[in-house]
């Protein structure tokens, strides 16, 4: 799999994270933060093999201006 950085969010500190990659495989990787919250995650009936992380609205438009 190849990636390719499409955007830092800006207003997180130190290292410019949540973060939005692009990959080669017409999919998205999304480095936010941590979902431990249980009940949360109990709402979400997350499978085996998946996690969850947050990230914030700013960076949602992202998702549809890059094309790469």
């Amino acid at each position: 799999m190849k990636i390719t950085l499409v955007a830092k969010d800006p207003n997180s500190q130190p290292q410019g994270s949540p973060t939005l990659y692009k990959t080669d495989r017409g999919s998205w990787l999304v480095q936010g933060w941590a979902v431990t919250d249980p009940t949360v995650l109990a709402e979400m009936n997350i499978p085996p093999g998946e996690i969850a992380c947050e990230i914030p609205d700013r960076l949602v438009p992202f998702f549809a201006q890059d094309d790469r």
